[in-house]
């Protein structure tokens, strides 16, 4: 695990440190949905991440203990990416937050996206 601070005021601010952005809820959705994944079949199934972010956010979560990496030691390289039982345990938290994003993803996507800035 990378090293952080040992004290949160909060439990959302201890989950922030581990899933703070964009890309680390939809690595953790993707996995939770499609359980074990190469990285390409990983890269393809969300959609706008770069290779360099998910190589990034991907190493990032293995140090947090969110998700296992198997290297099978093949050539070519064969590496396959699942969530730790850790990992599952959070996804199943993020259940709702989808559910609640699906329901109302018509609303949301009519928001203004940015307020200008005066």
């Amino acid at each position: 695990m990378r090293k952080r601070k040992k004290t949160y005021s909060c439990g959302m601010e201890a989950v922030l440190a581990i899933i703070s952005g964009k890309w680390k809820f939809m690595i953790l959705w993707a996995l939770a949905n499609n359980k074990t994944q190469r990285f390409s079949e990983l890269r393809r199934s969300i959609h706008g991440i770069s290779e360099k972010m998910l190589i990034q956010e991907l190493k990032e979560l293995q140090l947090d203990g969110i998700v296992s990496r198997k290297d099978f030691g093949e050539v070519p390289p064969r590496v396959e990416y699942s969530l730790s039982p850790f990992g599952i345990e959070l996804a199943h938290t993020l259940e709702p937050l989808c559910q609640w994003g699906t329901k109302y993803m018509a609303r949301i996507g009519s928001l203004p996206s940015q307020i200008a800035a005066e």
